[in-house]
């Protein structure tokens, strides 16, 4: 079985993209993208809510201020990312806000933090959902669940090279599991309980106000600002829906928004109804359970479904939905991680590669990339899931807080344009911002030796080496941009008649690329050293599909046009001069095989063909330069050549 075989079996077969009904069929309606983009807010609900009531120690009456808090914070954050949606509709989320409304380097800042956000996601989702499963098991699994934690990343990464929506279709019983069973308990826990709610209130009021006597208001404050902020998890992944909304199907501000109302709806009914059931059945902490283990326990006993043995087997059903549903959470990070580092590769703050598309129409790069790190994160925290909800609520936060002042300042600014409805806007993001900055700061001050300096040394590292990427491109488009004014003056002939190329004449066939300056200058050079040889001059380009050519309306055909519009040059350009020309063009997902199949053809039409193309050379080569620049050229020559095709690399020096 040869590699395209395996490749297949493991992957799937390939995918046209040029095909409108591929973009159809893959694009998530609003019921897929919240199974796939709101696990990761709806799976916090499985340890914020208990951070939040552990931080109030004894005094859990105030738990139900927490209670209102959640509610009313999910809807806050959800509707101010509602606007990133509406003003950003082809994707990008926080990264783009950053970017266009406060300045690059603060989307930089944005973009480092969210990607170590999912990256973490997919850490944290992973660990906690081992650790639920471990829970069934006999102590001697404990020092296998590094192990089982690497299987299951492992199995993720498969399964989103095969293709998005394979993935959240392979995870829905999950999910639909995990919200049947939740919403259930917490009906039945808040109806059973029911008889306590009038009295909850008054007798919260009365012991806030003994609280107060002691401590004072400012210290029953401060107790509620640390707990509401130990519990800002439960927030994590309402910016998924603005991160991705280019999956999204038509029309997409639409179904974003419909996505987030199912996000908002359910994180604040589970998140808000766990703590209150805390509340209602006075939750207390059982060794090596949850608060949400213990209080689910007393609730399904309280059912009287049968006897004790069926008790715990309904429990256990339970709690393997919501570790399942962590393990649906980790998706998320395969989902919108990529995404991000492909609009940041769009900017040049990282590899380019990052933008190309699988033959599943995936970003296959970006894939690999978060597995990979979600790998090394687990390895080097050891799973531990207190240090790992550090990392993640700290990067989550500093991306929040960005984002919602790029509102505030975009509002500010557009309100002699806006008529009344900035206001309204205005106060709706700046209320998201002030929220979001204080639970930063309060996690900054109060976990900084205990992994809130990592976030930091982190999100540093990569703005650092994203800088550098940047620069390097930089110089080499300016590089480029030089070579091309060069030839830009090259004089057209006069206008004659179309020569047609002969199949049996000697043909040049030139592999161009975007820059009329490199495919000139390889035309130059084998015009002056083969003066008069060839007869036939043919040029090829392929287009690679991207993930922003095939996210955005209208990209694709803009992009046909451009390349048309490059190669028209180039075939005017001969026949002005009486030169036979023609052009070939194509579309995929791979240019090595896109170029490698166009040049098979074109010698089967004419035999008597050899390939030309250039290839950017450094002074100084090196791994960084090679990681950075495709080497397409090297690729497509070795593959000519096993064919029996003769192909000369020209080198152009910048």
């Amino acid at each position: 079985m040869n590699n395209k075989k395996i490749r297949e079996l493991i992957l799937g077969k390939a995918l046209d993209p040029m095909k409108s009904e591929t973009r159809h069929s893959m694009a998530l309606v609003a019921f897929l993208a919240w199974v796939g983009l709101g696990a990761d807010g709806l799976s916090s609900s499985a340890y914020g809510p208990e951070e939040t009531f552990r931080a109030l120690g004894g005094h859990t009456h105030l738990g139900l201020y927490l209670v209102l808090a959640t509610a009313i914070t999910v809807f806050v954050i959800a509707l101010a990312y509602n606007q990133v949606i509406e003003l950003f509709p082809t994707g990008g989320g926080g990264y783009r806000v950053a970017t266009k409304l406060v300045g690059p380097y603060m989307g930089l800042v944005s973009g480092c933090a969210l990607i170590l956000d999912y990256v973490l996601t997919i850490a944290i989702s992973i660990a906690s959902g081992v650790d639920a499963l471990a829970s069934f098991l006999p102590l001697g699994f404990q020092p296998y669940k590094l192990w089982a934690e690497a299987f299951f990343i492992g199995l993720l990464i498969v399964m989103n090279l095969r293709g998005l929506k394979e993935a959240i279709q392979i995870l829905l019983p999950i999910f639909l599991g995990f919200v049947a069973t939740h919403l259930v308990l917490i009906v039945y826990g808040i109806v059973a309980h029911a008889s306590y709610l009038p009295q909850l209130v008054p007798t919260t009021m009365a012991d806030t106000r003994e609280l107060a006597g002691s401590i004072g208001w400012t210290g029953v404050a401060g107790m509620l600002l640390l707990a509401y902020s130990q519990g800002g998890g439960t927030y994590t992944g309402l910016e998924a829906v603005s991160n991705n909304v280019n999956l999204l199907a038509e029309p997409r501000v639409r179904t974003g928004k419909v996505t987030m109302l199912y996000m908002a709806l359910s994180l604040a009914f589970t998140a808000s109804g766990i703590i209150l059931l805390y509340l209602l059945w006075d939750a207390r902490h059982v060794a090596g359970q949850t608060l949400n283990a213990s209080t689910f326990k007393a609730i399904i006993d309280s059912m009287g479904l049968g006897g004790p043995l069926l008790n715990q087997i309904v429990l256990v059903i339970v709690l393997a939905f919501e570790a399942g549903l962590l393990f649906v959470a980790a998706n998320t990070g395969f989902l919108g991680g990529p995404s991000v580092l492909s609009n940041m590769a769009g900017d040049s703050w990282v590899p380019h590669k990052f933008r190309y598309l699988s033959t599943r129409l995936v970003t296959q790069n970006g894939i690999l990339v978060m597995g990979i790190a979600a790998l090394a994160i687990l390895f080097w925290t050891e799973g531990k899931v207190t240090l790992l909800v550090v990392l993640y609520s700290v990067s989550v936060f500093l991306t929040f807080a960005i984002s919602l002042f790029g509102l505030c300042r975009y509002w500010w600014q557009s309100r002699d344009n806006e008529g009344q409805s900035w206001v309204r806007r205005f106060l709706l993001s700046l209320t998201g911002f002030v929220i979001c900055a204080g639970i930063l700061a309060i996690l900054l001050y109060e976990r900084f030796a205990e992994g809130g300096w990592a976030t930091i040394v982190i999100i540093g590292a990569i703005a650092a080496l994203c800088v550098i990427i940047r620069n390097h491109y930089r110089e080499t488009k300016a590089a480029i941009h030089s070579v091309d004014e060069v030839f830009a003056n090259q004089p057209f002939g006069p206008v004659t008649d179309t020569v047609e190329p002969k199949a049996d004449d000697q043909t040049a066939v030139f592999i161009v690329g975007s820059s009329r300056g490199g495919g000139l200058h390889a035309l130059l050079w084998v015009l002056r050293m083969f003066p008069g040889h060839f007869k036939n001059f043919l040029f090829v380009n392929a287009r690679t599909v991207d993930s922003h050519a095939y996210g955005g309306i209208g990209a694709l055909e803009k992009m046909r046009e451009e390349a048309a519009d490059t190669l028209e040059y180039f075939v005017d350009f001969c026949q002005s001069h009486g030169m036979a020309a023609s052009s070939y063009i194509s579309f995929g997902t791979d240019a090595v095989d896109e170029v490698t199949r166009q040049c098979e053809e074109i010698n089967r039409d004419y035999p008597s063909s050899i390939f030309f193309t250039s290839k950017l050379i450094f002074a100084t080569d090196n791994w960084f330069t090679r990681l950075l620049h495709n080497q397409a050229a090297l690729a497509v020559q070795r593959r000519l050549h096993l064919e029996g095709l003769q192909m000369v690399i020209l080198p152009m020096k910048v």
